[in-house]
């Protein structure tokens, strides 16, 4: 249980709302911000407005998955203000304050190593990695649905980088009948993907894998979809970016040429916005109950 422990809300969408339920339904003390126009409206919670008395306060504060941006903005959709973390009020979280987010970007972790609150990055952990790439997998073969006018079974894909992402994607686009060809860099990657049955080559040989393909879906947040590697492909190829923002492909250059390129990180948020907020609830209190369980222990 998280009785007595107090546990900020900052923004977030529909998948941080799964998490506050999960809070709540373990006897934690919840305060929000940034929900004031979700509908229907969250009860058990303390609706409030960002200051340092309420940062301070705080023993966990928990940021949306993309966190805040290096200017202190926070997304926070079911609001109509917008939702600021001014540079100052970091000081008044208190030393050992665990901060949740999914992704820290500079300014978030510069606070964090000048006023001595603990970051935890949940897309970093393995276990949600995993458990996301099945709404990231479902949701891109949805994407790909909606903007081809074939099927997948019969196609040719290419899923660039051998991650969890990836490596979830290529099996459902097998799946589906797809021949799947995969970039990786590593020897192990290229021994599991010939174990799999889908046809492997190194990164930097896009160029020479790209004749026929009528769909990219790229996992690397790295430049790979290059200008150079537009030019040469079908005018038919569709190519869907699901790296983080700003993704690996040339978008200005993809659109001058006519090849329909999309930008989708976040893609669970989207899809299946309730089981990927699960997914998160639960790891997230699970490591809240973790942390003060060791601190009871050294104490």
């Amino acid at each position: 249980m998280l009785t007595g422990i107090s546990i900020v809300f900052l923004g977030g969408d529909a998948r941080q709302v799964e998490i506050i339920n999960k809070c709540l339904e373990l006897d934690a003390g919840v305060s929000v911000v940034g929900f004031d126009h979700l509908d229907p409206p969250l009860t058990g919670v303390s609706q409030e407005k960002i200051s340092p008395a309420l940062l301070a306060n705080a023993d966990v504060i928990i940021l949306p998955v993309t966190g805040c941006d290096d200017q202190g903005t926070i997304p926070a959709p079911f609001s109509a203000e917008q939702l600021v973390i001014e540079q100052k009020w970091f000081s008044s979280i208190r030393r050992g304050t665990l901060v949740y987010t999914g992704i820290a970007k500079k300014l978030l972790k510069q606070m964090g190593t000048e006023h001595g609150f603990r970051i935890i990055e949940l897309l970093e952990r393995d276990d949600i990695a995993i458990y996301n790439s099945i709404p990231t997998a479902e949701g891109a073969v949805m994407m790909a649905i909606q903007n081809t006018d074939i099927t997948i079974h019969g196609s040719t894909c290419i899923v660039l980088g051998m991650g969890r992402t990836g490596f979830t994607l290529a099996s459902t686009l097998q799946g589906l009948g797809a021949t799947v060809k995969v970039g990786v860099r590593r020897e192990d990657d290229v021994a599991r993907a010939v174990q799999m049955g889908w046809k492997p080559f190194a990164t930097r040989d896009l160029a020479a894998n790209i004749g026929e393909v009528d769909l990219i879906f790229n996992t690397i947040p790295t430049m790979i979809v290059t200008a150079q590697i537009i030019s040469k492909l079908p005018r038919r190829t569709v190519v869907i970016d699901l790296a983080s923002a700003p993704g690996g492909t040339d978008f200005r250059f993809a659109e001058k040429r006519g090849i329909k390129a999309i930008l989708a990180p976040g893609i669970p948020g989207i899809v299946a916005p309730k089981t990927a907020g699960i997914i998160m609830a639960n790891t997230t209190c699970q490591s809240i109950l973790e942390e003060y369980h060791l601190r009871g222990d050294e104490e």
